[in-house]
Formats: structure tokens, C-alpha cells, sequence
């Protein structure tokens, strides 16, 4: 068999197990079945229950994996030997990871030929850990983008085999960010896989001294704090859009913020006071300058422009949270 596999990846096409879970890692295991490669396996996590109704729902590349007749794995854990044995048994060339959500163990890493490459939503060695794009947007960083690197046994410490840049501008939310990443990975990793083959492939060790950690992200998290800037509240609102959501006390009830932009004003109000209100938004006051509110939603109901919501509200003088 192994003569088999060597054939297959110097033909052009390589053995390839995918591991992902979420919207993020489909864009590349759809780009990865198009290829000349051959997915051999995914592997994904367990099926979890979803909903009100708590049914049991198929993850994204599970869907996609099912549709393609892809053959799909879903291990609690990746350390039972039983389980490493399994993939051994797909005898891949590589393995590539996508927001799987499980740690590979030295012996999965150890266990591809060319070992396990990683997209990762970040330029490394910033924002290593589990929530990179929203930290980016939270932290006013201009731009971030992918990595494509070689996984080792430390948190997204590996070395670094590609990276693509993407803007984050004043208008993006978590989830924009996320969509373009999604799709440029895709391509950059593809990239790498014909570097890969022709031996072109370059790798270059991160400096740790330069690393930021992306905390995962709570709901609590979500609470808007009006004493600080606008600059400040209006990334958070980027960064937590669609999950966990920024929101705010209104009349005892948490209204979630979807949308905001900056007015820069000087302002001498209380922060959280509702300024003024217009189809264009709801002004408020913050520890400095003004936050103007374009999208928002009442619990029950579904997110609706400001204008569509102070068609059955005023809150002009109240002040929030």
C-alpha cells in the first residue's frame, strides 16, 4: 500500500484526512474535493444536539462530508490507541486542520507523511488561541489574516509555511472577517499543498516573544460598559457580532447591539445617556465621544434598524445600562 500512496503524491494528487467542524474549515475541504487531491477521510467532532428542540444536528463539513460520500470520523478524543490506529489506517499524506476543536496528540501528528498543516485565522505569532478574528476587531488592529503552519505539540506555536493579509476596516464585524478569511484559506491552502509537492515549501519558526493569546469568548463579555470610549464600544460591537452579542440594560431588559458607528464629538452628558434619536440612529453618550446605534434587538424579537424600532419606542433622556 505504501507504494500505492507514494504513486498517488507524486502524481499530483495527495492522500488527505481533513479535520474541521465548523463554517470556517467547509470553504476548504470544498476547494480540497475539487482539487486533484483525494480526500480520503474527515474527521469532525462529535454530533451535539441544537435548537429548542435540542435535535441532534450534522456540523457544516459533516454536512458536506456526508454529501460528497466522504467518509467521516467523530472521536471524543484523538488519544485512545484505537483511534490512532484508525488513521493510520487512511495512510495519508497530510492532514489538514481547520477549527476542529480537538488537540492532536504528538502520535496524530507524527502519523501523516508530511505531518499536519493548520489554517489559522490570525497572523501568527498574534492572536494564537480560540477567538483571533474577534480579537483582532476588539483590539483595532488594521488587519489580520491567515497562517498556514506546520502543527507542533504547542498552542498554534508551529512553524509558519504561508500567510495572507486581509484589511479589517471600520465596517467589518467578527463574522465579515470570518467570511473572507474562510475563502482566502482555502486558496492559500492549496498554495501551500503545491509548494508542498514541488518542494518549494518554506517554513519559518514564530517568535514567541511577539505572541498575543485570543481568549476564548464569553457571554458575560457582552455587557456594554458606557463609561468607555466610542472607539472602544464600537469595535466591541464588531467583534461580538453574531456571537455573543453586545448588549445593554434597557427598562430591565437586555437589548443586543448589532451594528454602531463613531461620531466623534465631544460630549458632557452621562455615558449610556440616549442624546438624540433619528431614522439614522440612536445617539449616545460614552466616556468620550458619541456612539450612534443602527441596529439592535429586543429580547423575543429579531434585530431591526433603529428607525424601525423608534417607530413603537422613544428613549431620548433615558440612559442605558
Amino acid at each position: 500500500m505504501d507504494s500505492e500512496n507514494n504513486s498517488n503524491s507524486d502524481s499530483g494528487s495527495l492522500r488527505i484526512v481533513y479535520a474541521g467542524t465548523p463554517d470556517f474549515a467547509v470553504p476548504a475541504l470544498q476547494a480540497l474535493i475539487t482539487s486533484p487531491h483525494q480526500v480520503v477521510a474527515v474527521y469532525t467532532q462529535p454530533d451535539r444536539p441544537a435548537g429548542r428542540g435540542r435535535k441532534i444536528v450534522f456540523g457544516p463539513v459533516k454536512q458536506l462530508a456526508v454529501e460528497k460520500q466522504i467518509p467521516v470520523e467523530q472521536p471524543e478524543s484523538l488519544k485512545p490507541e484505537a483511534i490512532q490506529k484508525t488513521l493510520q489506517n487512511y495512510q495519508p499524506d497530510v492532514m489538514i486542520v481547520a477549527a476542529y476543536g480537538l488537540l492532536l496528540p504528538q502520535a496524530v501528528l507524527d502519523t501523516p507523511r508530511y505531518g499536519c498543516l493548520n489554517i489559522h485565522g490570525s497572523l501568527l505569532p498574534r492572536w494564537r488561541g480560540a477567538a483571533p478574528i474577534q480579537r483582532a476587531i476588539q483590539s483595532g488592529d488594521t488587519e489580520t489574516g491567515n497562517t498556514i503552519m506546520q502543527m507542533a505539540a504547542g498552542l498554534d506555536t508551529g512553524d509558519i509555511l504561508l500567510q495572507s493579509v486581509c484589511p479589517i476596516t471600520a465596517r467589518d464585524t467578527a463574522q465579515s472577517i470570518h467570511d473572507k478569511l474562510a475563502k482566502q484559506g482555502a486558496n492559500d491552502m492549496l498554495q501551500v499543498l503545491q509548494q508542498l509537492q514541488s518542494g518549494s515549501l518554506q517554513a519559518k519558526q514564530q517568535d514567541g516573544g511577539k505572541a498575543t493569546y485570543a481568549h476564548k469568548l464569553s457571554k458575560t463579555e457582552g455587557e456594554i460598559d458606557w463609561r468607555k470610549s466610542a472607539v472602544e464600544i464600537d469595535r466591541m460591537v464588531r467583534a461580538f457580532n453574531p456571537w455573543p452579542v453586545a448588549f445593554t440594560e434597557y427598562h430591565g431588559k437586555a437589548m443586543k447591539i448589532h451594528m454602531t458607528h463613531v461620531k466623534n464629538e465631544p460630549v458632557s452628558f452621562e455615558p449610556g445617556w440616549v442624546l438624540q434619536e433619528s431614522p439614522k440612529g440612536i445617539e449616545v453618550a460614552t466616556g468620550d465621544g458619541i456612539l450612534v446605534i443602527e441596529r439592535l434587538q429586543m429580547p423575543g424579537k429579531k434585530a431591526m434598524s433603529a428607525g424601525d424600532f423608534l417607530n413603537g419606542h422613544s428613549i431620548t433622556s433615558v440612559v442605558l445600562g
